[in-house]
């Protein structure tokens, strides 16, 4: 079959534009693709040089990524000259931070002071700086609203006491402690906050009778068994103050308490916030239930209404151990017999990495414990402690 001289031409214009269109668009292209990222360098006082990237700074120190020896920690003071391409936000110490956001720019650190870039060009000298945070961590944390799993931080601890002779037994004490803060920096105001805990320590120590009886007489058997777990969510409405609604579960066989629960809403405000300590006092008003282990003389339950005043102070303490400490006083207003108190003191001593050891004091008062128990329950408990982040 003879082809068409027509089609021919046609057939061959065609190859001729899709080679044509192809050489111009390959070069096109390759043209448009984005250029690597100039790196930072950071030129110090005595002549050193690194280059890498600036990450952030806080106060008067700068963190820099180098390829040659990683992150590190400097000085303003030892920066000769740094010019970074990155955008940037700048914070004054004690600046007011609200929603709407700061554009970021590129900056210079030189003679112990930060230069914005931008229309102001304003010259900051490194003690009224505050912090100095990539604009793209910035906007995120500022309006970002992450999904309820992400964004947890806080620790588990835990420990064990074995005893093997003519008496034996166990006792395991295990504890999770989470919190969850929106924005997670410190140089931007909360907006929320949530928090649970759950601490449950459980043991059985059996003494046989000596000497032995005939007939037999059974081992006398010791129980511990304290668990307590709370959840609450926190929302800010200024920097200092919030709203407030949780709830708490206790059971406590020491006291003869089968099962207190609480719900309830309130407020808080922290007293005291910087770099190293924290205190926070809030009340709240709840409803309460409590249910009683039943022996031979019956222990009536109760149906409460009351108030939770409570006070939670943490530190950090040189050598990074953490001290935190918590105060609870729960008053109920249509019973006022029925109150209750507790008290925690703890210390965490870092050891390697995120480990670190543990030493807590618990103490437990419930004014109306069931019938032939006592009202006091107090608890001095070691472990170690793994964190987070």
């Amino acid at each position: 079959m003879k082809r068409d001289k027509n089609t021919i031409f046609l057939r061959g214009s065609v190859a001729i534009a899709i080679g044509l269109l192809t050489g111009a668009i390959s070069p096109a292209m390759a043209q448009t693709k984005p250029a690597a990222p100039t790196p930072d360098v950071v030129v110090l006082t005595n002549g050193d040089q690194l280059t890498g990237t600036l990450e952030r700074s806080v106060g008067d120190s700068i963190t820099f990524k180098s390829d040659a020896v990683g992150e590190v920690t400097i000085p303003m003071s030892k920066v000769k000259e740094l010019r970074s391409s990155s955008n940037f936000v700048v914070l004054k110490k004690d600046e007011k931070v609200t929603k709407q956001p700061k554009t970021p720019g590129g900056i210079e650190i030189e003679n112990n002071a930060v230069k914005e870039a931008g229309s102001t060009g304003e010259t900051i000298p490194s003690a009224k700086i505050g912090y100095v945070v990539d604009g793209a961590t910035y906007n995120k944390e500022l309006n970002g609203h992450p999904g309820p799993f992400s964004g947890w931080d806080g620790s588990i601890n835990g420990g064990a006491t074995v005893l093997q002779s003519t008496s034996y037994g166990q006792t395991f004490t295990l504890g999770v402690s989470l919190i969850r803060a929106i924005p997670s920096v410190a140089y931007l105001p909360l907006r929320t906050r949530t928090t649970f805990n759950v601490l449950e320590t459980y043991g059985k120590l059996t003494q046989p009778t000596i000497p032995q009886t005939n007939p037999p007489t059974p081992a006398a058997v010791a129980k511990t068994s304290i668990f307590h777990t709370d959840f609450e969510h926190d929302k800010y409405l200024t920097s200092r103050f919030y709203v407030l609604g949780g709830l708490s579960y206790d059971h406590n066989y020491s006291q003869g308490m089968n099962w207190q629960q609480i719900y309830g809403g309130g407020a808080g405000y922290t007293i005291l916030l910087d770099n190293v300590q924290q205190l926070d006092a809030k009340a709240d008003l709840h409803y309460e239930k409590q249910s009683y282990i039943q022996t031979v003389v019956t222990t009536p339950n109760n149906n409460l209404i009351g108030s939770t005043f409570a006070e939670n102070y943490r530190r950090t303490l040189p050598g990074k151990i953490q001290l935190t400490q918590s105060g609870t006083y729960i008053q109920s207003w249509n019973n006022t017999d029925a109150w209750s108190a507790i008290g925690a003191l703890g210390l965490a001593l870092p050891v390697y990495h995120r480990f670190a050891l543990s030493v807590n004091l618990l103490d437990n008062y419930l004014n109306n414990p069931a019938t032939g128990f006592n009202k006091n329950s107090l608890q001095f408990v070691t472990g170690v402690t793994y964190t987070l982040h």
